[in-house]
């Protein structure tokens, strides 16, 4: 059985909420490896789309194809058996107990001695510490509660579970947003090394220069339709930007009630 070319593919996506549109006929794919920036301005169709890949959301029209076959995930959960993760900003790591705790929640590996269950800390420690090591991650010690860490710290934490526990497509809703310039460029280079084991990744950011760092290509949302789908290495952010704005790329005017959008993504 051959691999299929895509490991996501959306074909003609729509979503209506009552008589908003949403989404109109959204369609792209991405592949096993690939890192697709999803660019757009606030309210162009984003979340929205990444909930229905999630399982949050139901879509009102079009496929959603993950691994060559038509699915449509009835919950967050469902999809995530199948290998589809979102990392939201705030993370969904419990805070009041450590990191191998959480690498492991719902996962511990127990062995009954008499029948009684004992948690086998220490193998489960070292899976964890062999997993850290392998993605380049430092954390002082794994019997740190997690509210101690960083937040760069516990967004590796997040990012290594997914990658051990076999997924295969993360989708990553504003990642950085609230982690300084060290910790950011710590998150790109590991976003670099997942792709690198083959797996696909999405990444939501309003920051240009992040996109361009990290994405093998861009895709643009304006208005719940695809205004852009491009290689980041045959595309700029200046055509980027007009792509979000609705300003055309050959010299006509950017429409006014854009240009306050241009300028906020030109500072990044």
């Amino acid at each position: 059985m051959t691999e299929p070319k895509s490991l996501l593919r959306l074909d003609n996506i729509t979503k209506n909420f009552g008589a908003i549109e949403a989404l109109r006929g959204i369609s792209f794919e991405i592949k096993r490896g690939e890192v697709v920036a999803l660019l757009g301005d606030n309210g162009a169709g984003k979340s929205t789309l990444v909930k229905i890949i999630s399982g949050g959301l139901e879509q009102s029209g079009g496929k959603v194809i993950f691994e060559g076959e038509e699915r449509n995930f009835s919950s967050p959960a469902e999809a995530k058996a199948a290998g589809i993760e979102t990392v939201y900003q705030d993370l969904s790591l419990c805070t009041n107990v450590d990191v191998v705790a959480n690498f492991f929640m719902g996962r511990e590996i127990v062995k009954r001695f008499l029948g009684i269950p004992i948690l086998q800390e220490a193998e489960m420690e070292a899976a964890v510490a062999k997993a850290m090591a392998n993605a380049g991650t430092k954390i002082p010690s794994l019997r740190t509660n997690v509210e101690h860490l960083s937040g760069g710290q516990r967004q590796a934490i997040e990012l290594n579970r997914f990658v051990h526990w076999g997924g295969k497509l993360v989708l990553l809703d504003e990642p950085f947003a609230a982690l300084g310039v060290e910790q950011t460029r710590r998150g790109l280079e590991m976003i670099k090394r997942i792709a690198a084991q083959g797996i696909g990744v999405v990444i939501i950011t309003h920051i240009m220069a992040q996109a361009f760092q990290v994405a093998d290509r861009i895709v643009v949302i304006r208005q719940g339709k695809v205004a852009g789908n491009v290689l980041r290495t045959q595309t700029s952010p200046d055509e980027v930007v007009q792509m979000i704005t609705g300003g055309a790329i050959h010299g006509e005017a950017i429409p006014a009630d854009a240009q306050e959008t241009q300028k906020s993504l030109q500072q990044h």
